[in-house]
């Protein structure tokens, strides 16, 4: 359970998925590996019988040209896979990270994930689809099915660029799931060294302002200098405008803290955040 895992697919954040995944690396200490799942291409429409009317010979000839086109786009896709590998690969230097692999599996994205999972210790993947307002659908689907099923921390790249983050913003709720992000921050290396802070959404009443405490007396106990904000309003749209105005940072999440139903009629905070959000943000379970 130690390599780094960057996703790539060829779209626009896959630099910034390579950049992080390399910088997670080195903070981790941790093999990193440029990953590809090569979903075969979808089969050609099916021909419909036709050989009474153009002759069973030219139905044969038909079906065959098709099944070569298959054959074709395959490869086509396979050797735009190795290209896309191979300029990823020059985007690391191999000095600076403690390994490099590049790998290619065939499949769904999400199948091998849960392949590698025992070996995982952190999975980068980028975020294609934007929204200009807070509701509640179309994050892309990829990203949310494998931060629900690779039971690993998942680190999103929501742009084409990555610099590393200069400190961190833990969005913190007081509930179990937030609780256990915090822990989570405080045993692992990746933010190690880095400012954090810990912003609620809401009214900073007295059991906010106590939860507050408690979490930041955990990041203190493990050396990070924290501090603690309350912002007035919804999670959803007071959040996103806390990291707008503070720069180079990193949003950390708890991944899904209600039951798959209710997400669905009232909306999950985490797949709005991971909609919104323009920073960098790692999903914890």
């Amino acid at each position: 359970m130690n390599t780094v895992y960057a996703c790539i697919d060829g779209l626009a954040p896959t630099p910034a998925v390579v950049d992080a995944g390399a910088w997670a690396s080195r903070r981790l200490q941790a093999p990193l590996a440029l990953l590809h799942a090569l979903e075969r291409p979808a089969p050609m429409p099916p021909v419909g019988d036709y050989s009474g009317v153009i002759g069973m010979g030219a139905q044969d000839v038909l079906l065959a040209q098709l099944s070569e086109l298959d054959e074709e786009r395959h490869k086509i896709a396979l050797e735009s896979a190795r290209h896309m590998l191979e300029n990823a690969q020059r985007r690391v230097d191999p000095e600076t990270v403690p390994s490099l692999q590049l790998l290619m599996r065939h499949g769904e994205l999400i199948d091998t994930l849960l392949e590698l999972e025992p070996e995982a210790r952190l999975v980068v993947m980028g975020e294609h689809h934007r929204a200009a307002g807070p509701r509640k659908l179309h994050l892309d689907h990829r990203v949310e099915g494998v931060i629900r099923t690779v039971k690993r921390p998942v680190l999103v790249m929501p742009t084409d660029a990555f610099s590393p983050p200069t400190e961190f913003v833990v969005a913190f709720d007081g509930s179990e799931t937030a609780r256990r992000a915090v822990e989570a921050v405080a045993r692992s290396p990746l933010l190690q060294g880095l400012p954090a802070l810990l912003a609620t959404a809401g009214e900073p009443t007295a059991t906010v302002t106590r939860q507050l405490d408690e979490a930041q007396r955990v990041l203190q106990a493990a050396g990070f200098t924290v501090g603690t904000q309350v912002v007035p309003g919804e999670p959803e749209e007071a959040l996103p405008a806390l990291l707008q105005s503070r720069g180079n940072t990193l949003l950390v999440l708890g991944a899904y803290g209600h039951s798959r139903v209710r997400q669905f009629i009232v909306g999950s905070t985490t797949t709005t955040l991971l909609r919104l959000c323009s920073v960098p943000i790692l999903v914890l379970r």
